[in-house]
């Protein structure tokens, strides 16, 4: 069971927080294999087994947001149901099966006599914020576990009974059943927002925080951890874009749009279609009416919002792409750069030539050729689960984050002559 929290001020609430998991993080950092696996399968076995209960909890969740006039994309992000429960089962029991990286890793047998190593090791404690989306409770906390680090988690209320049935049914029991410490993954059971700012101020205790969400929020969050030499790893801004080619097939073309808006409440959804000036003519008129089709309206030149808008963000709006002209493959790129928060773009042509000069003039954390973005994805591009995405435009993770991200590099020399660093 999760402690109860017995302190009120979120200055407090978080350090009891980040010292029970600092407490854990050692024990954590030397679970082997066997250990981790076990922990994995255990919270895939306890979601079937607790469904009723976190479903009874999701429910309560998802009432209060109706209630409270929460838009039918935002609830989509709330809900569960056993489908998806078992889903997130079921890329448990994968991720229980995928081989952890070498810890050392030698990067050169040296003239000198010595040998160089490349370690990998735990971060120690990494928080992660995120708003109602409960699921991200079993995605951040098996990263966490598979990493071999602790964690704190904090959402809003929108999502916490969810949150808390969760952690206490799921997550911690299944800790415990592998001979874990519990603590060694925290939920801050308090919604209000300071505790999610307090999340961000501490360095030597929580040195990295993964904010998972989109918007103000995120944005505000990051500056204030910047302030305080807090490392995020974060995107407060999403929406993928999809550049129709002067040689995109026309049913490539429909298959592509369609694969692209089948949920609109999802940061890696269909938010800018850019058509081949010379095209426009022909194709626009088609992919309004498919669009329209799919209950979407397209907001067509001249705009009176930025091309970058990004409608799953626009309460009431969600369900609107903007659709504007290109001069071609490399300027539908740029535009891609210039305008939009750089997450993910694909270009649809049959002409290698121009996927090429589309890829290698687009920035962005993932680009796509003939593929829809939708697959920026942990699950679906890395086949485990994402604590989260990052769009830095500096070294570090891009992309989906996975558990082979959350480690620090270290260097280690030692004489030539010994095993270390060699496996046994």
């Amino acid at each position: 069971m999760t402690a109860i929290q017995t302190a009120t001020d979120p200055a407090e609430i978080v350090t009891d927080c980040g010292r029970r998991a600092a407490a854990a993080a050692p024990r954590m950092a030397a679970a082997n294999d066997h250990e981790v696996a076990d922990a994995l399968r255990g919270m895939a076995r306890l979601l079937t087994e607790a469904a009723d209960t976190v479903l009874t909890a999701n429910a309560a969740d998802v009432e209060a947001a109706e209630t409270a006039g929460t838009t039918p994309a935002l609830v989509d992000r709330l809900r569960l149901d056993r489908p998806r429960l078992d889903a997130m089962a079921a890329t448990l029991h994968e991720l229980a099966d995928v081989p952890t990286p070498e810890i050392d890793t030698v990067l050169e047998e040296r003239p000198d006599g010595l040998r160089l190593i490349e370690r990998r090791r735990p971060v120690g404690v990494i928080g992660a914020n995120f708003e109602a989306r409960p699921n991200v409770v079993v995605d951040v906390a098996s990263q966490l576990v598979k990493s071999r680090n602790a964690g704190v988690l904090r959402t809003g209320g929108a999502a916490l009974a969810s949150a808390t049935a969760l952690m206490e049914a799921v997550v911690a029991p299944a800790l415990a059943g592998a001979g874990l410490d519990p603590d060694a993954v925290v939920l801050v059971t308090d919604p209000r927002r300071e505790c999610a700012v307090e999340l961000v101020r501490r360095p030597a205790l929580i040195p990295l925080v993964i904010l998972r969400g989109s918007g103000d929020t995120t944005r505000s969050l990051g500056l204030e951890a910047a302030q305080h030499g807090v490392r995020t790893l974060a995107h407060a801004d999403g929406g993928g874009v999809l550049y129709v080619d002067r040689a995109a097939p026309p049913e490539l073309t429909r298959t592509m749009v369609t694969s692209s808006i089948d949920r609109l409440g999802v940061c890696n959804r269909l938010n800018l279609l850019l058509v081949e000036r010379h095209r426009w003519d022909e194709v626009v008129p088609g992919l309004v009416e498919l669009l329209a089709e799919h209950g979407l309206r397209a907001s067509l030149p001249p705009h009176d919002h930025a091309l970058g808008h990004e409608w799953a963000l626009d309460d009431g709006h969600e369900a609107t792409v903007t659709v504007a002209p290109a001069d071609g493959p490399a300027d539908a790129a740029a535009i891609a750069n210039r305008e939009t928060s750089g997450l993910a773009a694909t270009i649809v042509t049959a002409d290698e030539a121009a996927a090429r000069a589309f890829l290698d003039t687009y920035a962005g954390t993932g680009a796509f050729w003939n593929a829809t973005t939708r697959l920026l994805d942990g699950v679906k591009l890395r086949r485990v689960p994402e604590t989260g995405i990052n769009v830095d435009h500096v070294p570090g993770p891009r992309g989906p984050v996975v558990f082979t991200d959350l480690c620090l590099r270290q260097y280690v020399v030692v004489p030539a002559s010994t095993a270390i660093g060699h496996p046994e």
